[in-house]
């Protein structure tokens, strides 16, 4: 049996530039993917990458299956080792990139470079399940341009070019599919819930942690990226003002502090507020993975889908897996609690048994000092940050068992959770009911688009304790070492070790390109089913159902082809000067009698003409033999035999005709 001459072409050896061009997919695959597989993985399988290019460009062959076989068991044990499986979105794309990246190995033919690039394109969509922002899905869509240019470079009769010019067509496929790409977005019913499942828990980024211990707060404190952005009724409230609750923490075990959820403890009710002034205010919250939800100070009520807890936090009744917008009533001017119960006032005095001596016997000297005044006693603690030689830093010294102890009369240098829980620590020792609050501070208010920009880098810890006749009161002794953290936000307390962040340029140029993020945040990733469903109110639909959307989506797919199909058949088609040649030269001919009949073909023609001008059949005969070779020879007729041609034709001159 022959074989068909597809299966022929698919069996065909690749030539170097496919080769080069599947390769840089592979790469930017890799590139893409590289941010969340660990880092030893990512050296690794770029080093086969390379040496795989490298020893083709020596000798075309596959590698041995010797060394295939044990590549292949290698990186599914280190993606079981890594992951404990190779189930889910980490470890299914560890190894996706791992066998696309070991499939170069055993590229030879048309067909594995199409098996490959399928691969690729699969593995490149992969990429938007950790990261769907504006950048990602750029970069993503560019990585389609190899692929692209891969599968042309397999065409028969392709002509080497230069890597860019390898793209151009690739960019221009790409870009004549945006508008169907469009219609596929708005138009293709949307899902309750994603293909590959529930997602993992560390698809979105946690921001802050129920529990507090000093120094876990330094990944959020270098985190550039947006928590959560918050427009404002009216102006917004100043600096030193913007302080967004997220838990209130009681328990203390000597190192770290913990919130405990009032699900599993004993019911209390809602500490009792006195309001003396307010503000309203929208938060859009990017997904946490958590049900805490960030408020204004002290925040009223809670919105829809949320209760409000005994200290005023806001928990919401199903974890934040999508951004999240909600609406709120804060006071900015108050009364927390003015009467604490005996349970509360137990909760806020409790300190663990055998714990920072040091700063126990600081507290009873206070408490000696000072007697009953407990403000007396907070103004100490603040002057003890401020005076006594203490350091702003997001790079302090470690801390042994007794911390506090540490903090306060050893290392002195940390950052908010340090103070905050060092400061809670005495205020408790002295007899004041303290708790630990943690949430953000601060922001950068957005004058191009009116909304304050939290970010995760603005995480933050300070306390609260309880004075007679003030109820809970806030106090931030962070404030006391670094004022500018507090007015001017969380870079500017860095200091020196986050100068470049400070560059008023480079915050400019931040805060405007987050409008641009914000604008994809609302108008693409939160583009879910039920703003699909109202996307034809404004025509007086309100409920879009999807037999809607799919009749919708069938008629503007005909028109996208029918547009297409017509710009194709009426578009000009480029001027072939061979065949305008031909032309010329028939037209010289046929002035002397000689026309070309229906249907008769160059050769004929030519040879017709030839005998028809017996003094110029050579010249006849040569310009036949060339109009064929440059016409069948090659894909693209040769440039200086087609001028020469070209040349020729012009100069041809008739004689006398042979009747």
């Amino acid at each position: 049996m022959m074989s068909s001459p597809r299966r022929k072409l698919a069996e065909l050896p690749i030539d170097a530039r496919a080769f080069d061009l599947l390769s840089l997919t592979m790469a930017l695959v890799l590139g893409l993917h590289s941010t969340h597989l660990p880092w030893w993985l990512s050296i690794a399988l770029a080093l086969t990458l390379g040496w795989r290019w490298w020893q083709r460009r020596r000798q075309s062959g596959r590698v041995p299956r010797w060394l295939k076989l044990p590549l292949l068991a290698l990186l599914t044990l280190a993606v079981i080792v890594q992951y404990g499986g190779i189930f889910g979105r980490e470890p299914g794309a560890a190894l996706a990139v791992g066998l696309l990246i070991l499939k170069l190995l055993e590229t030879e033919t048309v067909r594995d470079v199409r098996v490959g690039i399928s691969f690729a394109c699969f593995a490149l969509m992969t990429a938007l399940l950790f990261d769907q922002g504006l950048i990602a899905t750029v970069v993503v869509a560019l990585g389609l341009l190899p692929a692209l240019a891969t599968l042309r470079a397999l065409e028969p009769g392709q002509l080497p070019t230069s890597l860019p010019r390898s793209l151009l067509p690739a960019l221009a496929l790409s870009t004549a599919a945006l508008p169907l790409a469009l219609l596929a977005f708005l138009l293709v019913p949307r899902l309750s819930s994603p293909l590959w499942g529930a997602p993992s828990p560390n698809q979105a980024r946690t921001g802050l942690s129920d529990s507090m211990s000093p120094g876990n707060f330094t990944d959020l404190l270098t985190d550039d990226h947006p928590a959560m952005r918050v427009n404002f009724e009216g102006a917004p409230p100043p600096a030193d003002l913007r302080y967004f609750r997220a838990y209130v923490m009681w328990n203390y075990d000597g190192r770290s502090w913990r919130y405990v959820d009032a699900r599993h403890v004993q019911a209390r009710e809602t500490a009792a507020i006195e309001v003396g002034s307010s503000i309203q205010y929208q938060i859009s919250l990017q997904p946490t993975q958590q049900r805490v939800l960030p408020t204004l100070d002290v925040p009223l009520q809670a919105p829809a889908q949320a209760r409000l807890q005994p200290d005023r936090e806001v928990m919401a009744d199903k974890p934040v897996n999508d951004q999240l917008s909600y609406q709120l009533r804060s006071a900015l001017q108050y009364r927390l609690q003015p009467v604490l119960d005996e349970r509360s006032q137990r909760l806020g005095l409790r300190l663990p048994t055998g714990f920072n001596p040091r700063t126990l016997a600081l507290a009873a000297q206070w408490r000696e000092r000072y007697g009953s005044d407990n403000a007396a006693i907070v103004q100490a603690a603040l002057n003890l940050f401020h005076d006594g030689g203490f350091r702003y830093t997001l790079a302090p010294a470690p801390l042994g068992r007794n911390a506090v102890d540490d903090f306060l009369f050893d290392t002195r240098e940390g950052f908010c959770e340090h103070y905050s829980s060092a400061f809670t620590v005495l205020m408790r020792a002295a007899g004041i009911p303290a708790r630990v609050v943690t949430g953000y501070q601060g922001g950068y208010w957005n004058k191009y688009a009116d909304y304050l920009l939290v970010r995760y880098s603005d995480a933050h810890a300070w306390s609260e304790v309880w004075l007679t006749g003030r109820g809970w009161v806030r106090i931030d002794p962070t404030g006391a070492v670094r004022p500018e953290r507090i007015s001017l936000g969380a870079a500017a307390a860095a200091g020196d070790q986050l100068a470049w962040y400070r560059n008023d340029w480079l915050q400019g140029l931040r805060n405007r390109w987050d409008i641009v993020n914000r604008w994809w945040d609302q108008g693409v990733i939160g583009f879910d089913a039920l703003r699909q469903r109202g996307l034809l109110t404004p025509f007086g639909i309100r409920d879009t159902d999807t037999a809607t959307l799919g009749v919708l989506l069938a008629i503007s797919s005909v028109l996208f082809i029918a547009i297409g199909l017509a710009w194709a058949l009426l578009r000009r088609q480029p001027r072939d000067p061979l065949r305008g040649a031909l032309r010329e030269l028939e037209r010289k001919l046929a002035r002397k009698g000689i026309a070309r009949r229906p249907a008769e073909g160059p050769q004929h023609y030519l040879s017709r003409a030839a005998r028809a001008l017996p003094g110029q059949r050579g010249e006849l005969a040569r310009l036949m033999r060339s109009y064929l070779e440059l016409r069948y020879a090659h894909d693209e007729p040769p440039t200086e035999p087609l001028r020469a041609f070209l040349h020729a034709v012009r100069d041809f001159r008739i004689g006398n005709v042979v009747k």
